[in-house]
């Protein structure tokens, strides 16, 4: 599962101390943030290598697990001040993504070159997500005022995707996953600006937008590539 919303509006009051925190503030709270993106992805990694043999159940289940992350996502933001449950409950969250992505990543690898597809969509993620971290850092652009015309396409891309849940369109699907691919990799940009900047309010906010923001991407390339590579 993914596409989830991102809590973009920040108050005055947050703002406000944003602008006063010290470079050395800033440099701590960047570290803290990839530290705690680098466990979430090992964190995912562990819960897709545990739902892969229940990649059938997980499907028959798939809208109770989707609202148990969606609840898990939200009980994080009650809780992301309070040191040690913070951590239960993210770890916890991007566990259950983990889990969700088992059902496409075992149709994938049950498919003739299956791991291959697996290797380079994984691969070619992690490309374009250096690459777009890398602009993040370089550019002289600002991109953290784009945040409403992101949410926006987020909740467009979101319709057309249930959309063709019903339709079940394979070329549809293509497109969706591209406007994924190119959506979230300028989300990629957007995150880790207001990362550098020091705009989240804590590691686990910034820590839990980068995920996302790859964990779109990969499942996004996996459905390229799986429909690519389908014999069928």
């Amino acid at each position: 599962m993914g596409l989830y919303d991102r809590d973009y509006a920040r108050s005055s009051s947050y703002a406000y101390e944003t602008a006063h925190r010290s470079e050395a503030q800033i440099v701590s709270f960047v570290k803290e943030t990839y530290k705690l993106f680098a466990a979430s992805m090992m964190a995912g990694a562990v819960g897709a290598y545990v739902g892969i043999p229940l990649a059938a159940t997980i499907s028959s289940m798939v809208w109770p697990l989707f609202f148990l992350e969606i609840g898990l996502l939200i009980a994080l933001q009650f809780v992301k001040n309070k040191p040690g449950i913070n951590l239960v409950v993210m770890f916890a969250f991007v566990f259950m993504t983990g889990v969700t992505t088992a059902p496409l990543l075992a149709y994938t690898l049950g498919m003739a070159g299956g791991g291959v597809i697996v290797g380079n969509a994984f691969a070619m993620t992690a490309v374009v997500f250096g690459a777009m971290s890398f602009f993040a850092i370089k550019s002289t652009k600002d991109f953290t005022g784009y945040g409403k015309p992101l949410l926006i396409a987020i909740l467009v891309v979101i319709g057309f995707s249930i959309l063709n849940m019903f339709l079940g369109n394979p070329m549809l699907q293509i497109i969706i996953a591209g406007a994924v691919v190119v959506l979230f990799s300028i989300l990629v940009i957007y995150d880790t600006q207001n990362i550098m900047n020091g705009a989240y309010e804590t590691p686990i906010d910034g820590a839990i937008a980068l995920y996302l923001d790859f964990l779109n991407i990969f499942m996004a390339l996996l459905q390229i590539f799986g429909i690519f590579g389908n014999e069928e």
